[in-house]
């Protein structure tokens, strides 16, 4: 396992801003909800952050990968980080509050560590990683209830369709291990946003019809917020912070984000989450704090 690096000042202030970027992405798929159809609201997400990361990258005159087959695995991560996952927590927050949404979310790293051991020879599970992964899951049956196993209505549906969101992210980490290592980072995020425009711009042209910019100023700033900030700042923050920060302190934004939603949630839209979904988060950031493992070694060394 790779070990993990101290953590700077400007890594943890960055750190905390991707987490309060992405916790107030939930609040912005709120608003837009309010005057767009789930498709369009997507691919107005992909489609615009995708032509601001080529500007990006054309302005720092990095190298076009040549070979087609990395353009086929761009389509690929596209539809599993970006048009599938990203339609369905959309489709999730019509029917249930983006605090739960969050929630819900954060089991991404529980499913990624079961699909990276189960894909790559160096990322077995050991004995921590099961308690985490064990954890994870109480959490995620303790948040949705056992209402959405045995009855399917619209409210069920749309957690299990997070669930989903987050088992998606988990197979792009995977696919995107395997196929677009060594790339820069803004061209891969470039290229994956190309990938999910081609799949969600004709979709969402074909169910929900051309795309109206008669648009309320709260909705315009929702999505305004949604492309610029969240999705083509964010990817190129989220880099910046992996360099700094390494992939195991990086796992703390899954932490943060679902406390920043459920405020923002509470705060502007008077949200109010069940005790058993707050208590399944509970459960849920348990399970990532014994996956990441530090506090539970430096408990150890106390001990000792």
């Amino acid at each position: 396992m790779t070990p993990q690096k101290n953590m700077s000042g400007q890594a943890w202030a960055e750190l905390v801003t991707l987490s309060v970027i992405w916790g107030g992405s939930f609040l912005a798929v709120e608003f837009a909800l309010r005057e767009l159809p789930v498709f369009t609201i997507v691919a107005h997400r992909v489609f615009w952050a995708m032509l601001i990361l080529w500007l990006v990258v054309a302005f720092r005159r990095l190298p076009l990968p040549r070979r087609p087959g990395i353009w086929g695995a761009f389509l690929v991560m596209g539809i599993l980080n970006n048009a599938l996952p990203f339609t369905l927590l959309t489709y999730g927050q019509v029917f249930i509050e983006s605090g739960l949404t969050s929630i819900l979310n954060a089991t991404t790293a529980i499913f990624g560590v079961l699909l990276a051991a189960a894909a790559f020879a160096d990322e077995r599970l050991t004995a921590n990683k099961l308690i985490g992964v064990a954890f994870g899951f109480a959490g995620v049956l303790l948040t949705i209830g056992p209402s959405a196993l045995t009855g399917f209505d619209p409210r069920a549906l749309a957690q299990l369709a997070v669930i989903a969101a987050t088992l998606s992210y988990a197979c792009a980490g995977v696919w995107a291990r395997k196929t677009l290592s060594g790339l820069p980072s803004e061209v891969s995020a470039a290229g994956m946003l190309s990938g999910s425009s081609l799949v969600m711009v004709p979709l969402a042209l074909a169910v929900d019809g051309a795309p109206r910019f008669d648009l309320s100023a709260p909705v315009l700033a929702a999505m305004g917020f949604y492309v610029l900030i969240a999705t083509a700042l964010a990817y190129l923050l989220y880099y910046r912070v992996l360099a700094l920060a390494g992939s195991g302190n990086l796992m703390l934004v899954t932490l943060f984000v679902p406390v920043v939603a459920i405020l923002a949630g509470s705060l502007v839209l008077g949200e109010q989450l069940s005790p058993h979904a707050l208590a399944g988060f509970a459960l849920i950031a348990a399970g990532m704090v014994v996956l990441d493992g530090r506090l539970i070694r430096r408990l150890a060394r106390l001990c000792n």
